[in-house]
């Protein structure tokens, strides 16, 4: 087998020049086409489409743009239903980072409206009465994860800029949906019936997702919501200073201070002060294109560009997405940008992180030089780097969490402008309370649990005021100065991968949009390389083995959400593990 293996290797070289690793294990090759399935809807259309996680909420999005809307008429509209549709991702009770093209100034610009710790939070927050960190659930059930939303601030002032349409109009489709009722999805119901007594342990939620007698929602059942129509009603009148100020905000200071057995400290200064944050995308130039995101206290612009910088110094078009050689290239490439993202990213507005630093070109091609083999990297060799800092600060390891939840959306509009905006409560159902018919974050538990390791402090630890460090990346990728693709993921910090493998499929592997979204998922962020279940990637399970890797098979249900521009047109496509659609005129 040795003498097997040896010769493939020497074959493999000739055949792939360019790659700067040995191929001694080239000889493990899953079988041919083992990552295709299936592909995803794709949808065509002249000028203008939406692709979201719900048909409500694309359609709703759609109407806007009919009735002569922009992008981001249609943000609000989509943003709104979602809420009402899906409540157990997104809604005006979270926040939500949005990367934004502006087809009128030809630039890319970002809107940070993550939520912000309480100005009574203490890096302490988390922490039980010996000091030791809470269990994750104990902490986020409750009001003590609450933190100040920024969804409502973020679609108030990017309409106040960029809008065409009134804003009391756009509220319109999602308080018609909550007034007359919409059919609960089997995707909610399931949901509900998951969650069982953590969702039954507040009223209103209790009330709103359970039947009566205590049976769940079930699948086609009409589901009214006269609470979020009055909601929305009072922002469409008053704009967001309605949802800041006033009775609504008074309500969700009282459902999280009065949460029973786990309150919270956010106040009605933390509603009134919060701001949404205006930011310079982070920009990483790959193949040609220029892969624009969310920089901090988002980690994915950062660690998707750290990622594919690695890989740049391979050739992986010729490995092509049917070699073990290719995963283990961008399974280790995740492990090293996710070792990095633990050390240095955090809310940037309270401490220092070094981003260019970590995106630079000679940088990322020393982190590739230990790629440059055949197995699986060691957990030794799995280390933060060293990048070039603007500031000198040494921060301690992460030891946060981030679970799989949220909702992306992908809006192009008429006149070229593109919206890629991920948009979050965090955890399904957030911390369980309900407020104006819409649930609340738990976006707090984002944060690192503890304050130190090791002696040092850690830099996504809480503080009064500040946005804990997240996974989403909302993308758009640029091609001489224009837009050709907008994507983005729900999935907590698999966010990443998933991100990260579409955009590998688009720019590498020459996939069409339909199908990056549909491929079944490989990620490693930690070192044990997640599978999805029941797909073709299991194919890739003894190989990964072979070389080193432990394989973990589990449900990966991301939700990317794509466009395409084109010459012709665009082309859009919705992730089939979920229920979204792709619509345009």
């Amino acid at each position: 087998m040795r003498v097997v293996s040896l010769l493939l290797a020497f074959l493999f070289s000739f055949s792939c020049p360019q790659l700067a690793l040995s191929q001694q294990a080239s000889d493990i090759i899953a079988p041919e086409k083992a990552t295709s399935v299936t592909s995803a809807k794709r949808v065509e259309a002249k000028r203008f489409m939406v692709a979201a996680a719900n048909p409500l909420a694309a359609q709703a999005g759609r109407e806007i743009l009919v009735k002569g809307g922009n992008a981001i008429d249609a943000l609000v509209a989509v943003q709104t239903v979602l809420g009402l549709v899906e409540p157990q991702s997104s809604g005006l009770g979270g926040g939500a980072f949005l990367v934004y093209f502006d087809a009128a100034s030809g630039k890319i610009t970002t809107f940070d409206g993550r939520e912000t710790a309480p100005m009574e939070a203490t890096p302490k927050l988390f922490l039980d009465s010996d000091g030791q960190p809470l269990k994750f659930l104990d902490a986020v059930v409750g009001g003590r994860s609450v933190g100040t939303p920024g969804t409502v601030r973020l679609m108030d002032e990017v309409h106040r800029r960029y809008g065409k349409l009134s804003w009391a109009q756009l509220f319109a489709p999602a308080e018609k949906l909550a007034v007359d009722g919409f059919e609960v999805s089997q995707r909610l119901s399931n949901l509900v019936k998951g969650e069982g007594d953590k969702l039954k342990l507040y009223q209103d939620a209790r009330s709103y997702f359970f039947n009566p007698d205590g049976s769940p929602l079930s699948a086609g059942a009409m589901l009214k919501n006269p609470d979020y129509a009055t909601t929305l009603r009072a922002i469409a009148e008053g704009g967001a200073e309605a949802f800041y100020n006033g009775p609504i905000a008074e309500a969700i200071v009282r459902t999280v201070s009065e949460a029973e057995g786990n309150p919270g400290v956010l106040s009605l200064t933390d509603l009134s002060s919060y701001r949404i944050k205006e930011r310079e995308p982070v920009c990483l130039a790959y193949r040609g294109f220029d892969i624009c995101g969310m920089g901090p206290p988002s980690s994915g612009a950062v660690a998707v560009g750290q990622i594919l910088g690695m890989l740049e110094n391979f050739d992986i078009r010729a490995l092509g997405p049917d070699h073990v050689q290719s995963w283990r290239l961008i399974g280790d490439a995740e492990r090293l940008a996710f070792a990095d993202r633990e050390r240095y990213l955090a809310d940037t507005d309270f401490v220092p992180a070094p981003v260019k630093g970590l995106l630079r070109k000679d940088y990322l091609g020393e982190r590739a030089r230990l790629l440059d083999g055949y197995n699986a990297l060691s957990d030794d060799q799995v280390k933060a780097g060293q990048p070039t800092w603007d500031h000198a600060l040494l921060f301690g390891k992460d030891v946060s969490m981030e679970l799989p939840s949220t909702s992306h959306f992908v809006i192009v509009d008429g006149e070229g402008n593109v919206v890629s905006m991920t948009t979050t409560i965090e955890n399904g159902f957030g911390s369980r309370l309900m407020t104006g018919g819409f649930l609340l974050n738990n976006e707090l538990t984002d944060f690192s649990f503890k304050t130190h390791n090791d002696g040092l402090p850690i830099a996504n630890r809480v503080e009064p005021g500040k946005r804990p460090r997240s996974s989403m990346a909302p993308t758009i990728v640029m091609k001489e100065g224009k837009p050709v693709l907008a994507i983005g993921s729900p999935g907590g910090s698999q966010i990443i991968g998933y991100v990260v493998q579409a955009l590998l499929g688009y720019i590498d592997w020459g996939m069409p949009v339909e199908r990056i979204v549909a491929e079944p998922h490989l990620v490693n962020r930690f070192g044990k390389f997640d599978i999805e279940l029941g797909t073709r990637a299991e194919a890739f399970i003894e190989p990964l083995k072979l070389l080193g890797y432990e394989v973990n098979e589990t449900e990966m249900t991301s939700g990317l959400h794509a466009v395409e521009l084109t010459a012709d047109g665009l082309a859009g496509s919705a992730d089939p593990r979920r229920e979204g659609v792709a619509v345009g005129d």
